[in-house]
């Protein structure tokens, strides 16, 4: 990552927030072991405002598309309310192994940490938190002769790794997953996972911002496999501020 593509990959911008492309392969924050991370570069997204913008959420290392940064303390704070508060609508892409046999429905299963020893992985336990997932079936293929759907997934709570776990946890894991499917870290092909779109109500009295990443091209096989017919959103026109 440069500065120069960190600007190339955004998609939004107005007076309170940016939403960027995030790539894959890139963690958002800096580790507790250092190494390259997103945030590092948000020097370039200031566009004449004296601090860097700074992370309204997260999104996993290995998961690409649309993040929401807060230009400001008075935006981060009302942008914390709207996740917070579940307001933000958000849709993720995902190719799974296999594939539920229904056509949607909603995952109501409450995840907690897997264990003291293994960072932020998680697992289903009737103890831990609320966490609910909506999907839906976009399309069904295969690839290599093994069955692949490709799911529109909207968590309804923002839990670590929610969409990965509640996948894996009724049998049809995330293609690419090294933690709960059958993937292998560096491995190809990389986690299909992919936050599509955001719908954030940030003012009063006016229309919720909705933005939509591209499809990344590490899972355009797949997606095409299920039946995408490779439509993305125009590119972003230049943008001015309000």
């Amino acid at each position: 990552m440069t500065p120069e593509e960190l600007l190339a990959s955004l998609l939004h911008r107005d007076g309170l927030m940016l939403v960027v492309n995030k790539p894959a392969g890139i963690p958002v924050h800096r580790g507790p072991k250092g190494g390259d991370n997103l945030e590092a570069y948000f020097e370039a997204l200031r566009f004449g405002l004296p601090r860097n913008p700074a992370l309204a959420h997260r999104l996993d290392r290995d998961t690409s598309g649309c993040l929401v940064l807060g230009r400001h303390r008075k935006a981060l704070e009302r942008l914390g309310q709207c996740f917070k508060q579940g307001k933000v609508a958000k849709t993720y892409w995902a190719i799974v192994e296999g594939g539920p046999t229904e056509e949607e429905g909603l995952i109501d299963l409450p995840l907690g940490r897997l264990d003291s020893t293994r960072g932020w992985w998680m697992k289903v336990d009737p103890l831990g938190q609320p966490s609910q997932t909506r999907w839906r079936v976009l399309g069904r293929g295969e690839i290599n002769g093994k069955p692949i759907a490709w799911l529109a997934l909207s968590p309804l709570t923002g839990r670590t790794h929610q969409l990965r776990v509640h996948g894996a946890a009724l049998g049809w894991s995330i293609v690419g997953d090294p933690i709960y499917g059958s993937g292998r870290p560096g491995a190809d092909p990389a986690l299909q996972l992919h936050a599509r779109e955001v719908i954030v109500p940030i003012q009063k009295n006016k229309e919720p911002v909705r933005v939509t990443a591209p499809a990344p091209d590490h899972m355009l096989q797949r997606l095409k496999a299920c039946g995408w017919t490779g439509e993305n959103p125009p590119a972003p026109q230049p943008i001015t501020e309000p």
